[in-house]
């Protein structure tokens, strides 16, 4: 399983319309062939953080999530929503 935590924060102003925008991209990640989990998060203490959970079966799975068009028109509509650039970690999935 290839996962990655990415990390986002966004500017306060931003916030609904990255939720939206984070909201149509999500619908569409978990129809991907490869996609196991695509959790979107929200900090309880600082709403301008978020995370993406991102599991997939394959690295090359989640190499094609990054080709996909609904992952484009989200990277752009929230570009200029974002307070600083925003951070994946790759982890390596163990259970389940």
């Amino acid at each position: 399983m290839h996962t990655t935590l990415v990390h986002m924060r966004v500017k306060p102003e931003h916030v609904e319309a990255f939720i939206e925008a984070c909201r149509l991209n999500h619908e569409a990640s978990v129809r991907e062939p490869g996609n196991l989990r695509f959790d979107f998060l929200q900090d309880p203490e600082d709403p301008t953080r978020f995370m993406f959970y991102e599991a997939y079966r394959s690295e090359h799975d989640a190499a094609l999530h990054k080709q996909t068009l609904h992952y484009a028109a989200w990277r752009d509509s929230v570009e200029g929503m974002m307070a600083e650039p925003r951070r994946g970690e790759r982890m390596e999935g163990l259970l389940p």
